[in-house]
C-alpha cells in the first residue's frame, strides 16, 4: 500500500475513533438525562420491532418517572392501539391532546384509532385538525425510515384517507367501501 494512502487512512481511523469516544463521553457524562428517557428509547426499539407488550412495559416505566411527558403519553397510546386495547388507547390519546393541544401527530394518531374502530366522522375531524396544525403529517415517513422498515412505497397518509372517507360517506350506506384491510394495514402511526 502506498505510504501516503496508509497515513491518510490511519488519520481517518483515528478521527472516527475520537468522534465515537467524544460522543460516548458527551452522552454518558455531559448531557442531562430526562427522567424515563432510557426506558422510552428502549420502548421505541421494541415498538419498531413489533414487541408491543414489552414496549408498553418500557413506556409505563418511563411514565412512572415522568407522568406528564407528552411523548411518553403518546407512545403508550400508540402501543395500546397496536395491542387492540382501543378504549385505553383512546383515553391516552385524549390525554396526549390535552397535554399538547397544538401537536398535530396526537390528532393524527387518534384519528387513526377512530378510523380503525369505525368512527369515521371523528376520524375525519381529527385528520383535518392534524393537517391544520401541521401539514407535514401528510408526508408520512421519510425515505430513510421507509428504507429501514423495508417499505419501498409510501404508505397511505391521513390526508388521502380523510378525502377517501369523505367520498365514501357521501355515498348511500349500501354503496360505501370504508375498509380495505390490505391497504388499511399499511397505515402507520405517527411518532415524534
Amino acid at each position: 500500500m502506498d505510504e501516503t494512502l496508509y497515513r491518510f487512512l490511519k488519520y481517518v481511523a483515528i478521527a472516527i475513533a475520537a468522534i465515537v469516544v467524544g460522543v460516548m463521553i458527551w452522552d454518558s457524562f455531559l448531557v442531562e438525562k430526562t427522567p424515563g428517557n432510557t426506558a422510552y428509547q428502549q420502548g421505541n426499539t421494541l415498538f419498531e420491532d413489533g414487541n408491543y407488550d414489552q414496549a408498553l412495559r418500557q413506556y409505563e416505566t418511563a411514565l412512572a418517572q415522568q407522568p406528564e411527558a407528552p411523548h411518553y403519553v403518546r407512545a403508550k397510546a400508540r402501543t395500546l392501539m397496536q395491542l387492540g386495547r382501543n378504549d385505553e388507547a383512546l383515553a391516552w390519546f385524549d390525554r396526549a391532546v390535552v397535554l399538547q393541544p397544538y401537536f398535530g401527530g396526537a390528532y393524527a394518531n387518534r384519528g387513526i384509532l377512530y378510523d380503525r374502530i369505525g368512527r369515521y366522522e371523528l376520524a375525519i375531524v381529527d385528520y383535518e385538525k392534524a393537517l391544520q396544525l401541521d401539514d407535514k403529517v401528510a408526508e408520512g415517513p421519510h425515505w430513510l425510515t421507509r428504507f429501514l422498515r423495508n417499505q419501498p412505497g409510501k404508505p397511505p397518509n391521513i390526508k388521502q384517507r380523510a378525502e377517501y372517507l369523505k367520498q365514501e360517506l357521501a355515498k348511500p350506506a349500501d354503496q360505501r367501501l370504508l375498509r380495505i384491510p390490505e391497504i388499511d394495514a399499511k397505515q402507520r402511526t405517527y411518532k415524534q
